[in-house]
């Protein structure tokens, strides 16, 4: 076998294009990487905002809670089904969402649309109000700026990624959900990344009321005793055909509302890779032929010293991987600096604006590099081949 050493040297021997060839290769990884970790990112901001525990119930046939409605008087019914927490603390809560359009802060003249989100005074009631990890209806959020709403107020807590984007959505400041009906910002809450923190939550009454819905809610969260406890509760309301309404395991929901937003971003992130991955492996098999062209003695040599053809198809595939895996660490380098990259996207689903972050995982960092070492495996298998076909004998004439 051809000594390692041997393929280093000639790769510092080229520097330029080297260099020109590793870097054609990181900039593919980055956006095949980047392509992944926006998927991520919007799978953690929507599929972590639901729990097994707990389960979301809507209209028959609605997709959303927007375009869902269940009425009020159904709560007391919910609350008797098998599976409900029966222990301390709130177990069934009726929710309201509406989209409103808000004008950005930046000064630009923009708008986007904004989700608010009216709950009853049991779904505020968060750990960091007292209430126990096992009270509290969302023990997963968390107060970090003022205080909660106050129940039968016009007080409304925002998400930390939407405070202050926009004009009177900001720690004390207001803004209208409808003509003349204020809303008043008295906290900012965390969610932990999930798609709440882009959301504006009040009292359940005061919003509907504004909206001109009284006695109906948008869907209902039910607090289950455990996850195993959901097929009982499901098929006992779904049984029930005077209700009308279809009951989904919270986490599922979220997931299926994942599914449009990060199909459709991650599918036009991989379109780009794949071109751009076309050009690399374009670059390699140059680069590569080239090194063949240039050193058609060198491998003569090799061959009169004993080496295989396969030796050498070996060392120059070899050499390729080499030079991709270089590529591919710098790609995945520079594009760790996303991590720390929030935008605004649009929620199919909603049509809501929700911050979506770039995730890395250890999954994506793997699939990265495997993805740049078979670029470079496609790009210098033929230069290989060729190499190895060479006969000593011309080589050394030549």
């Amino acid at each position: 076998m051809v000594p390692l050493r041997y393929n280093v040297r000639s790769l510092l021997v080229r520097k330029v294009t080297t260099f020109a060839t590793a870097f054609g290769i990181a900039l593919v990884v980055f956006v095949f990487a980047a392509a992944l970790m926006l998927g991520a990112g919007v799978d953690k901001a929507l599929s972590s905002s639901g729990r097994d525990d707990r389960a979301i119930i809507m209209r028959d046939g609605s997709d959303a809670e927007l375009s869902s409605r269940v009425e009020g008087n159904h709560l007391g019914l919910i609350r008797d089904q098998p599976g409900v927490r029966k222990s301390d603390g709130a177990s069934v809560v009726g929710e309201i969402v509406v989209v409103v359009t808000a004008e950005l802060a930046d000064g630009s003249g923009g708008t986007s649309n904004v989700l608010v989100r009216g709950t009853e005074r049991e779904g505020l009631a968060f750990k960091a109000d007292g209430a126990s990890e096992a009270t509290a209806f969302r023990p997963e959020i968390k107060i970090i700026s003022g205080s909660a709403p106050r129940p039968g107020t016009t007080d409304v807590i925002v998400g930390r990624a939407i405070a202050g984007r926009f004009k009177g959505i900001g720690k004390g400041q207001s803004f209208d959900l409808r003509r003349n009906r204020p809303l008043h910002v008295v906290g900012v809450f965390d969610a932990g990344g999930s798609s709440y923190e882009s959301e504006v939550w009040g009292d359940l009454d005061t919003i509907r009321d504004s909206l001109g819905r009284k006695g109906m809610v948008s869907s209902v969260r039910v607090q289950l005793e455990d996850k195993e406890a959901f097929p009982a509760f499901r098929t006992a309301l779904e049984g029930n055909k005077e209700l009308g309404v279809k009951v989904q395991r919270e986490s599922d929901y979220y997931k299926k509302q994942s599914e449009a937003t990060a199909g459709f971003l991650s599918g036009l992130g991989m379109a780009i890779a794949i071109m751009c991955a076309l050009a690399a492996m374009l670059g390699a098999a140059i680069t590569m032929n080239g090194a063949v062209a240039h050193r058609t003695r060198e491998i003569g040599t090799l061959r009169a010293l004993g080496f295989s053809r396969l030796a050498i198809l070996t060392s120059f595939v070899f050499e390729a991987l080499l030079l991709s895996l270089i590529g591919g660490a710098i790609g995945l380098l520079c594009v760790m600096g996303l991590t720390l990259v929030s935008f605004p996207v649009m929620n199919f689903q909603t049509f809501s604006e929700i911050v979506i972050r770039f995730i890395a995982t250890p999954e994506i960092i793997v699939s990265s590099l495997i993805f740049s070492l078979v670029m470079g495996l496609v790009g210098g298998l033929v230069p290989a081949i060729r190499a190895a076909r060479i006969s000593p004998v011309e080589a050394m004439r030549g």
